[in-house]
This record gives structure tokens, sequence and C-alpha cells, in this order.
């Protein structure tokens, strides 16, 4: 069927239905947009690699308060009364990290936080 297009002329109406893709965004409004203050931040975080120097520092902090032991004995509570093949990773997912979290020490919080405003300090955004 035929059908008038923006430009005046014809077109068949069922090409202009099969096609079904998004429009492309143009060029100057990703310019425009600039990232925000915590993409910033993140993107620091990672490209400095103090991410992953942060990341190593707290599974040190918790190997050594006990706190991954616990949460393994949790786990293997778990799992022991529900049945071995009765759960699922995200079943010990859901119980564990409420108790995971809440039991992180205020010390090993305390350090994070340091290094963190230790690190945003020397970066200056």
């Amino acid at each position: 069927m035929l059908v008038p297009c923006s430009d005046g002329k014809f077109c068949n109406s069922q090409l202009r239905k099969s096609v079904n893709r998004l429009s492309t965004p143009d060029v100057e409004e990703n310019q425009d947009k600039k990232p925000s203050l915590q993409e910033r931040i993140n993107i620091q975080f990672i490209e400095s690699g103090e991410k992953e120097r942060l990341m190593e520092l707290l599974r040190e902090r918790l190997i050594e308060c006990g706190w991954k032991d616990e949460m393994k004995a949790l786990c293997r509570s778990f799992i022991k009364k529900k049945g071995r093949n009765n759960v699922t990773v995200d079943d010990l997912v859901h119980v564990i990290t409420p108790k995971g979290r809440a039991s992180i020490p205020d010390s090993v919080k305390a350090e994070l936080l340091q290094r963190i405003r230790t690190f945003l300090m020397s970066v200056a955004l």
C-alpha cells in the first residue's frame, strides 16, 4: 500500500513498518553530557588502581578478623538445615548478605573510609 512520505513522495507502508531500529543519538547531545561527580570519582578509582587496592585491603582485613570464617560457618549451617540439594546460591546470598554486612567490624569500615577520603583529597576532583 502506498502512503505519502515526509518528502512528499509515496512510499510502501509495508517497507516502513518492517524497519524497527532505534534512532541514533546526535553526536552533539553526547558531547554536551558531562559525567556526574559520582561517575568521575568511580572512573578515578578504577583508572588509578585504587579500587582494586581497596578491595584487596578489605579482603585481608575480613580474613584477619575472622569474618570470612564466620560467613563460611553460617553458609554451612544454612545448607545443613535446608538440605544440600534444596539450596541455591541465590538462597545463600539472600540469607547471608544482611548478616554479613551487619557483622563487618567498625574498625574495618573506618579504615576503608579513611583510605577513600585520603584518595579523594589527593585527586581533588
